[in-house]
């Protein structure tokens, strides 16, 4: 059986890979101590003796690691997004084209997605190719995601740290003056031109993320409408198990409390709605659970297409 180390396993998302890939039987985790854990020399060993890494670390400490992997024939998915637009490494999103799964197969560095970006690209780099929305538009992304994306420090914050925060009644938007991280994989995988304008806000629960892209019926590519935009993503990943494309008479119907971004909790699949307005603009809904699809759903489905195993096992949909 393949070997796996989880390089960073005391964090939000390694914790969650670890927890999830302990009860699988056609893998062996290899498991250092805490003290161990935190000794570079017995991390570099630990990668060396893996046929496959799950780096689950600062985007530095992310770089060292995978240049010892460099020396090594161990496999590489990098949860950080030091390498998530680099040349050199693939990304790790296998429905995002055609291609994508074999490139993941036969990589030996790939680099997990981010959870805010894979609801963006999913939708819209199959509009930008088939021409519905044009490259060059300039979108806006509004994403809502559970407090646990910002890992353990913005839990303790959210869970007791800051009394504040306790049982706030609305989200809280961050980073609204800074180029976010998640922008450039953004951009690149989308087919977009220019950077979306990205508004990410905080709720107050654990987990679970929507994600909203507004299209304004001037923005349309020439014959676009809901309803074309609907019918492409549905043919796109009608054999895609873990990408639900919502009927839009059931997105229609939503009432209170509408797409709440916990609806995706606790598994690894996704659901997108296409919202058709009067006015001939379009709304498209994402929700994903951010430490699922998003992060731990996300690597271990890397790591069973570049093992050799099933895609999706030890997935839930």
């Amino acid at each position: 059986m393949p070997n796996i180390f989880i390089d960073g396993s005391s964090g939000t998302t390694g914790l969650r890979i670890r927890n999830r890939l302990e009860s699988r039987d056609d893998i062996d985790l290899i498991i250092l101590s805490e003290e161990e854990r935190k000794d570079s020399t017995k991390r570099r060993e630990a990668l060396f003796d893996a046929d496959l890494a799950v780096l689950c670390l600062p985007d530095d400490a992310a770089v060292e690691a995978a240049g010892w992997a460099e020396e090594s024939t161990t496999k590489i998915v990098d949860a950080s997004t030091a390498h998530r637009v680099a040349d050199d490494w693939t990304y790790g999103l296998p429905e995002m084209a055609p291609s994508s799964r074999e490139r993941i197969r036969d990589a030996q560095m790939v680099s997990n997605p981010g959870c805010y970006p894979t609801g963006v690209i999913l939708c819209i780099r199959p509009l930008t190719e088939a021409g519905l929305l044009p490259a060059e538009t300039p979108i806006t992304v509004h994403a809502l995601s559970g407090y646990s994306g910002g890992g353990n420090k913005m839990i303790a914050r959210w869970e007791g740290g800051e009394p504040e925060l306790a049982n706030l009644p609305f989200e809280s938007p961050y980073a609204l003056e800074t180029e976010h991280k998640h922008i450039p994989e953004m951009t690149k995988y989308s087919g977009l031109q220019f950077e979306p304008q990205f508004i990410p806000s905080v709720g107050p629960f654990l987990k679970g993320m929507r994600v909203e892209i507004p299209l304004h019926k001037t923005l349309l590519g020439s014959g676009a409408t809901a309803d074309s935009i609907w019918n492409l993503l549905n043919d796109r990943y009608a054999d895609e198990p873990l990408i639900n494309v919502v009927p839009i008479e059931d997105a229609l119907a939503y009432s209170d409390p509408a797409f709440d971004p916990r609806a995706r909790n606790d598994n690894d699949g996704l659901d997108i709605s296409v919202v058709p307005n009067a006015l001939g603009h379009v709304l498209l809904v994402i929700q994903i659970d951010n430490l699922g699809k998003g992060a731990s759903g996300a690597a271990i489905q890397n790591m069973n297409l570049m093992l050799g195993l099933p895609e999706h096992a030890g997935l839930t949909v």
